[in-house]
């Protein structure tokens, strides 16, 4: 395993190739990633971001887990059993370990990533976009890192291993679902990955599940701790992106109604 100097001396390397796959250019719309950034503020398109990042499986998968487990001591259950057993990591400690590794990646792919998408074609106009870019996605992760924070100091639940009462929500979960969050955004808009993207963006999903269950191994969090900051961290990571880096995009999630015999029903389909 990499140790953490040998990581970071790496990502100056990756950044440099992400950089040399991309080039420069532009979008489909002529326009560069972040040129739009930030401004203008568009209602619709914010009002848009909420209701798609909410209804994300990203969002009311671990959601509704988190409320799941809740159910007859599971949440306790589950910690006791994944503390005493170990099956992925070997040992608590281990998996505190791995945990910050894992978290570290994520972070490191997120701040990489934006290198690659298309920001224009003179060093001024990339410079810039770039800036702007980077400004909503840092703006993403304090975001999540201060309602995480304010969360844990309401909230005060203890830890399974009782080393503080900081336990909801799971910090490490929140940020490494951010992170995987951000970086699978900026990897739809790097056409030289189209082949790999599909494996690129679930493995980075399964990346951040290892950061949470290694988080509950360790005896650091309960299962419930880690589901709700992996719904907070992707929800509010995908609404502030994409309510402001004002990028072309589809839609993720579509809602229909219909109506039936005496009421009506809701269709959700959802773009991965």
């Amino acid at each position: 395993m990499l140790s953490r100097t040998t990581a970071a001396a790496l990502l100056p390397a990756v950044a440099a190739v992400l950089s040399l796959i991309a080039g420069c250019g532009t979008l489909e719309n002529g326009r560069g990633w972040g040129q739009d950034a930030i401004w203008p503020i568009n209602g619709q398109r914010i009002a848009r971001a909420t209701y798609e990042a909410f209804l994300s499986p990203g969002t009311l998968i671990p959601l509704t887990g988190a409320a799941i487990v809740r159910i007859d001591h599971l949440d306790q259950r589950i910690s006791s059993w994944a503390v005493d057993h170990a099956p992925l990591f070997g040992s608590p400690e281990h998996a505190n370990l791995v945990s910050d590794y894992l978290r570290d990646a994520l972070i490191g792919e997120a701040l990489v990533t934006p290198l690659a998408t298309p920001s224009g074609d003179t060093p001024g106009e990339w410079s810039l976009a770039k800036l702007q870019g980077y400004a909503v996605e840092f703006g993403a992760i304090s975001a999540v890192g201060a309602v995480t924070e304010s969360l844990k100091t309401g909230v005060g639940r203890d830890r399974p291993d009782g080393s503080d009462a900081m336990s909801f929500p799971s910090g490490h979960a929140s940020v490494a679902f951010s992170c995987a969050t951000l970086a699978n955004r900026n990897l739809d808009f790097i056409d030289a990955l189209d082949q790999v993207r599909p494996a690129l963006e679930a493995a980075n999903t399964l990346v951040a599940t290892g950061v949470g269950w290694a988080r509950v191994e360790a005896g650091k969090h309960y299962p419930s701790d880690v589901l709700f900051g992996a719904a907070l961290g992707h929800f509010l990571s995908a609404f502030i992106h994409d309510a402001f880096m004002n990028l072309p995009q589809d839609s993720r999630v579509d809602v229909d109604f219909f109506p039936v015999e005496n009421g009506g029903g809701i269709q959700i389909a959802f773009r991965f």
